[in-house]
């Protein structure tokens, strides 16, 4: 009997760490969606790695990579913000397929570049820029879609299976991506990823229309785009630190821990490799992530969310500082960055069920707009940050100063908001019936 017993406890134990699939099994909409991300998101890593190979190859300065970032950030930001009213008044369904085709134009564009050997740097730098933008305004549609495809106390679960389905696209993309690159070219790793995005147009074209209610379509139609509906976003925001902090926590994390931009130098200097250890350092980090979204089935249970982000980025912080201390050490560089991949995705799950839970539908939109702006213009910044620091000093130095200032920040934070810390959120909305149900 006491054998029984000891099983179903270790079954029990099992199921609260394990991640919860039921959404996948449920969510006819959100199954759609993950799978079409899964593949089409797959393709856009691997051309992220061809584009910073791609430039450093062009150019040989850790500079000129981390000005990817910025070239990225300007339309990246005015299309996420200015298309949070669009989101909110318009069919969510119709605008990824729109947005989809775009991102799909730019990647072409980058195909060209390479097929024709050595294409001017400013090409490379506008396509990369317009895709970020097309890229991060989809991104912003399907984060908005999202609490509409799942119950609402599924919406945690929801959240960890796409960081699940995130992250591993960030494993197999760039690792796959750094072997096409070296073996097959930059054109073929180009032409993979405009192939990909037929997944998301499918997906996109059997799910069904996300129109807005139709109580809300006047009003929101005779403001679509304005300035007054984007301000109107960030009013949202006022007085609610909560919130802002959140979007502060990862700000912190993305621009001063992430060295992404310094995956291709390091791998030359540090590392004394290829393109190859190139994909590797960035698999490293989403190896990690996967490992924590696949864990999550306790973060259900934790009620301090806002301390438990802090704590995440803090493990983030030193797990970024602690690579760039290891040398040529490539096993325990892995390990590293796998060890911060976990933190943040625990930081991104706790991070993205604060804002949904808090901010009303016809405003999700735009709130995703942020959320989006600052979950992908962050790392921009962060290029930047990396290749300026590694260029006027070293690029362990940026590493490593990274880190620290990652870990100081949450302190600050912490300090300057304590309501952060000690927020709790211990009802959830009630459950309803969705369409996608």
């Amino acid at each position: 009997m006491s054998t029984a017993q000891d099983q179903g406890r270790f079954r029990r134990g099992i199921r609260r760490v394990a991640l919860d699939v039921t959404p996948l099994r449920t969510a006819r909409d959100f199954r759609l969606l993950w799978l079409g991300e899964l593949v089409s998101v797959t393709g856009s890593q691997i051309s992220l790695v061809a584009v910073f190979v791609q430039v450093y190859a062009l150019t040989h300065s850790s500079a000129a990579v981390g000005l990817v970032g910025l070239c990225q950030l300007v339309p990246l930001v005015l299309f996420t913000i200015f298309g949070g009213p669009i989101i909110d008044s318009h069919d969510r369904r119709r605008l990824l397929i729109g947005a989809t085709l775009l991102q799909s134009g730019t990647s072409s564009l980058l195909l060209v570049g390479a097929l024709i050997g050595h294409p001017p740097l400013a090409l490379v730098y506008v396509a990369a820029g317009l895709g970020g933008g097309f890229g991060g305004f989809a991104l912003s549609v399907r984060s908005a879609m999202l609490p509409n495809l799942v119950e609402p106390r599924q919406l945690p679960v929801a959240l960890s299976l796409n960081q699940v389905m995130w992250n591993t696209c960030l494993i197999v993309g760039p690792g796959v991506g750094g072997v096409i690159i070296d073996e097959l070219g930059l054109a073929t790793a180009y032409a993979i990823d405009v192939g990909s995005f037929a997944a998301i147009l499918a997906a996109a074209w059997m799910m069904r229309s996300q129109a807005p209610a139709p109580s809300e379509q006047p009003a929101a139609a005779a403001v679509t785009g304005s300035w007054r509906k984007v301000v109107e976003g960030f009013h949202f925001l006022r007085g609610r630190r909560v919130l802002q902090a959140a979007f502060y926590a990862d700000l912190v994390a993305m621009i001063f821990g992430m060295p992404r931009a310094l995956f291709p130098v390091l791998a030359v200097t540090q590392f004394h490799a290829g393109t190859k250890i190139v994909g590797a350092l960035f698999s490293a980090v989403s190896v990690g992530a996967v490992i924590g979204a696949l864990t999550t089935g306790w973060v259900g249970q934790v009620r301090r969310q806002g301390l438990a982000v802090l704590v995440a980025v803090a493990v983030w912080g030193m797990g970024i500082a602690a690579f760039g201390l290891v040398g040529d050490n490539l096993g325990l560089a892995f390990l590293l960055l796998a060890v911060a991949g976990g933190a943040d995705v625990i930081s991104a799950v706790f991070r993205g069920t604060i804002l949904q839970l808090s901010v009303p539908d016809d405003l999700r939109g735009r709130m995703s707009a942020v959320h989006i702006l600052v979950v992908t213009g962050g790392p921009r910044l962060g290029d930047l940050e990396a290749g300026l620091v590694a260029s006027a000093f070293t690029p362990t130095i940026s590493v490593v100063s990274g880190g620290v200032a990652c870990i100081a920040g949450v302190v600050i934070l912490a300090i300057a908001i304590p309501d952060f810390a000690r927020f709790r959120m211990h009802v959830l909305p009630p459950v309803h019936e969705v369409a996608a149900s």
